[in-house]
Parts: structure tokens; C-alpha cells; sequence
């Protein structure tokens, strides 16, 4: 509220809300778009290094190996009989069949994307290989939640930092394969400290209770991160 910003209730809370997720799932799985993948994040490093071996391996934008696994490849037998002796597992977006059954994407960015990138933006999920949509012990990622979370509320405009622009890519591809309305974006910059370091609570830093009791107006916080 001080901020000037007014939302609708009941807040929903993704937690409440794991069967939308499921049945989106479900779908995409109806279709042969996903698959689960049973390597801890152990196996997936040491995989990347023997990869790396012979060469650069792959990374999505956000700077992160390319899954390098080979569950896709996997029988339907073999799938069943690893989740029945209780192996974890995610649930892995088949890019490459995604994206051609979705063709060519795009967005409305009102914003701007980290080189500028304003009005009619090509989508490209298929740089970010075969993500994870669900886990066997949390069963949504954010990928999936935001663009289910999206849809069901009747959000037009979806505003963050811009270090989440590129994963428009995913949240596009997603709405075209569960036939989901397109909000408009707008990407701003992200409000960093006197070092350039991102604010964030992983590094503890300042929220907007500090901010305020420090004397900052709304204004000034709408300023940092470049809205008028």
C-alpha cells in the first residue's frame, strides 16, 4: 500500500496450488513435450566435465551448463522402473520437440531487455535446453508457475527485473503449448548497491522496510528501478 500499489484478493499462494500445475503437466505430457531425468546435480556437473573435456559445452543465458544427460533417450520401461524403486527425478520440457511444435515466438516488451531490446522481441527457448518444469518432491518450478499463475488471475502486464528477460522465452513457449493468453512485458533495471551488486535477500540486502525507514518516498524507489 505504500507504495501505491493495490492487488486483488485472496493472494495466491503457489503452495495451495499444486494441482493447476500437475494437470499443466499433464498436458504437455499428453502431447510426449516432457520426460523425467533421474541424475542428481552431482551427476549433471561431472557430466559437464567430461563434456568440457572435449571442448565448450553449451549454457543457457544465465550462464548455466545445458542439461548434458541422456534420459530422453530412455524406454518408457526403463522410466517406470526407476520412479517405481523411488529414484528422484525432474520433469524435463523436451526443447527441441517444443519448439517445433510451437514455431517461431514473440513478445510485446514495453521495457527494455539487457541490450536494449524494446517492442516486437523474438522469443529463443532453445537456449535454455530442456528445463525443469517439476521435481518429484516439489512438483512446479517457476517457469510453470508464473505463466499457470499468470493466466488464472487475468494478468496483461507482467513487470520484473530484467534479469529475468530472456526467460520470456520459456514463459512464451509454455502459454503457445497450453494455449495460455500473452500478457505485455516490461523489463526494468535492477536496483544494485555502491558496488554494483543486484539487491536481493540471498545478500541480505536492503528491502523496503529499510528503504522506507531510512526516509526513501515511493518515488525514490520507483525511481531506482527506472519506472516513472
Amino acid at each position: 500500500a505504500w507504495l501505491g500499489i493495490t492487488w486483488e484478493t485472496a493472494v495466491r499462494r503457489q503452495s495451495e496450488h499444486f494441482a493447476a500445475y500437475g494437470a499443466a503437466i499433464d498436458r504437455l505430457s499428453a502431447q510426449g513435450l516432457v520426460y523425467p531425468s533421474f541424475e542428481s546435480r552431482a551427476d549433471i556437473a561431472r557430466l559437464v566435465r567430461e563434456r568440457e573435456a572435449g571442448g565448450a559445452w553449451p549454457r543457457d543465458p544465465d550462464g548455466a551448463p545445458l542439461y548434458p544427460g541422456i534420459a530422453k533417450s530412455l524406454s518408457a520401461e526403463a522410466r517406470d522402473r526407476l520412479i517405481g524403486q523411488g529414484v528422484p527425478f525432474a520433469v524435463r520440457l523436451d526443447m527441441a520437440a517444443a519448439c517445433a511444435r510451437a514455431g517461431g515466438l514473440r513478445w510485446q516488451e514495453t521495457g527494455q531487455g539487457p541490450a536494449g531490446e524494446s517492442g516486437d522481441v523474438a522469443a529463443q527457448p532453445e537456449a535454455w535446453g530442456d528445463v525443469i518444469l517439476a521435481r518429484k518432491e516439489t512438483p512446479t518450478s517457476y517457469h510453470l508457475s508464473v505463466v499457470i499463475d499468470d493466466a488464472l488471475q487475468g494478468v496483461t502486464d507482467v513487470v520484473r527485473g530484467v534479469d529475468l528477460f530472456w526467460s520470456t522465452s520459456v514463459h512464451r513457449l509454455l502459454q503457445e503449448l497450453l494455449g495460455l493468453p500473452v500478457p505485455a512485458y516490461r523489463h526494468h533495471r535492477l536496483v544494485r548497491d555502491a558496488a554494483g551488486q543486484k539487491l536481493s535477500k540471498s545478500t541480505q540486502a536492503a528491502g523496503l522496510r529499510e528503504l522506507r525507514a531510512e526516509g526513501a518516498s515511493p518515488a525514490d524507489v520507483r525511481r531506482l528501478v527506472g519506472l516513472p
